[in-house]
C-alpha cells in the first residue's frame, strides 16, 4: 500500500522557521512531480510549491523567497523549508504526488494526511 506521510508541523512564532517532510512508502518505481498544498480554515486548498523529478520548481507568489522546496529521490521524500513564517501561513499542509508507478500499477493525484502549521505570537 502506497502512503505519503508528512511530518514537521507545529506551532511557531512569526519570523521563525519550520521544515516539513513527506516520505512516500510502499513498492514505488517512479515518482512524478511532488508538491505541497495548504488549506486554511474557511478557505480552499491552494498550491504552495511543486518540484518535478528533474528538479524544476514552482512557488506561489505568497511564499516566493521565503519557502524552499527540495526532494531526495533516493529517499522518496520531498521537503519544504519555511522561513520568515507569518500568521497568514497558518494552515494544514498537504503533500501531493501527481503520478506514481507502483507494483500495483500507476497511481494519480495521491495525497498525504496533512500536517498542521500554526504561526502565532
Amino acid at each position: 500500500q502506497v502512503q505519503l506521510v508528512e511530518s514537521g508541523g507545529g506551532l511557531v512564532q512569526p519570523g521563525e522557521s519550520l521544515r516539513l517532510s513527506c516520505a512516500a512508502s510502499g513498492t514505488i518505481f517512479t515518482i512524478g512531480t511532488m508538491g505541497w498544498y495548504r488549506q486554511a480554515p474557511g478557505k480552499q486548498r491552494e498550491l504552495v510549491a511543486t518540484i518535478t523529478n528533474g528538479g524544476y520548481k514552482t512557488y506561489a507568489d505568497s511564499v516566493e523567497g521565503r519557502f524552499t522546496i527540495t526532494r531526495d529521490n533516493t529517499k522518496k521524500t520531498v521537503y519544504l523549508q519555511m522561513n520568515s513564517l507569518e500568521p497568514e501561513d497558518t494552515a494544514v499542509y498537504y503533500c501531493n504526488v501527481d503520478r506514481l508507478t507502483t507494483n500495483r500499477g500507476p497511481m494519480f493525484n495521491h495525497w498525504g494526511q496533512g500536517t498542521q502549521v500554526t504561526v502565532s505570537s
